[in-house]
């Protein structure tokens, strides 16, 4: 069983059954998932480095953990990528299905597949179909619980679980406007028990009801994450952008989870006032960075940010830690 431990503040432990990828938009730029598989390549965790990998022996690890917790979905991968067989996505959902005492976290970049693929009724049946070839083989479940269905066969039973599985929490990955445009559509018309959007890290200006306003008021999205990037390139989150999703979250009851500032924060005398030497940058709302003249005046909304590394940059926003969850559900009457 491999180190699942994680610093990632909106879970408890993170799962791999697929190790690698490969950039499909602005927010993978500058991945620390590729970072350090790069780092360690050839160690028995990333034998391939970030190549894609599968890894059926991490399979049923989910299975082995008995105390309950929120498990990050590929935290080095992406589940949904073209190069990762439907059959293998199968079993990781039919080992999330019989290992009913966790909550699952997933995210992906790749909302077309991921909307086709969890649409399709055979999809479907082959997770039942990995699920009852696991209970043959023996493995020790806390039970299938409410809404399993049995189906003879000559090799005996079929056993479906309930679609969507109630405790898989299923969300995109959302840097940007143009990505909300494209990625929260597919997650909306995607089956799940309750939908998030990672809005990390937030390189612009996002308005969720541009995307559908029907069903983000009515209740489509469930929960919002927002943070800024960390690491030696990143780029700094303009607090507007960070405020007005809270904003949006709050006026539609939706649960919202502030992450982290990144390795840039806006100057605030609670970090401290930037020493000579650390990076700093006046941030304007549209994300262009800008030097002040006595002749070139900062633009209107412009923010004196500074890298002060993320420890320091903390993840407090306007004064307040934003640890908000959503129910397994989704209810939030």
């Amino acid at each position: 069983m491999t180190n699942t431990s994680t610093g990632i503040e909106w879970t408890d432990t993170t799962w791999n059954p697929v190790t690698g990828c490969t950039p499909v938009s602005a927010g993978c730029d500058h991945c620390y998932a590729d970072a350090i598989a790069t780092r360690f390549a050839g160690t028995p965790a990333f034998p391939n480095g970030f190549t894609l990998t599968l890894r059926p022996e991490r399979l049923r690890d989910p299975l082995r953990w008995r105390r309950p917790r929120r498990v990050f979905v590929n935290s080095m991968s992406d589940l949904f990528h073209e190069r990762v067989p439907d059959h293998f996505i199968a079993e990781v959902f039919a080992a999330m299905a019989l290992a009913r005492q966790h909550t699952y976290q997933l995210l992906t970049k790749r909302h077309g597949r991921m909307r086709s693929l969890l649409s399709r009724p055979d999809f479907l049946n082959q997770v039942a179909e990995a699920a009852s070839e696991m209970i043959g083989s023996g493995v020790r479940t806390k039970g299938m619980g409410d809404g399993w269905t049995a189906t003879p066969s000559p090799h005996g039973n079929i056993w479906t679980p309930p679609w969507p599985l109630p405790h898989v929490w299923l969300g995109v990955s959302v840097e940007d406007q143009k990505r909300a445009d494209l990625r929260v559509p597919a997650l909306l018309d995607t089956p799940a028990a309750v939908r998030w959007l990672s809005c990390e890290p937030l390189l612009g200006p996002v308005d969720l009801n541009r995307t559908d306003k029907d069903a983000y008021v009515d209740g489509g999205i469930d929960w919002v994450v927002v943070g800024g990037e960390s690491g030696p390139a990143a780029r700094p989150m303009h607090p507007a952008w960070a405020i007005n999703l809270r904003n949006q979250c709050v006026g539609a009851r939706i649960p919202f989870f502030f992450k982290q500032w990144g390795t840039w924060a806006p100057v605030a005398p609670d970090r401290g006032i930037p020493g000579r030497g650390t990076g700093r940058a006046v941030l304007a709302p549209d994300g262009t960075r800008h030097q002040i003249t006595p002749d070139q005046p900062a633009p209107p909304g412009a923010v004196y940010m500074a890298r002060y590394g993320k420890t320091r940059a903390g993840r407090t926003l306007l004064g307040e830690t934003w640890n908000q969850y959503p129910p397994i559900g989704g209810d939030r009457s």
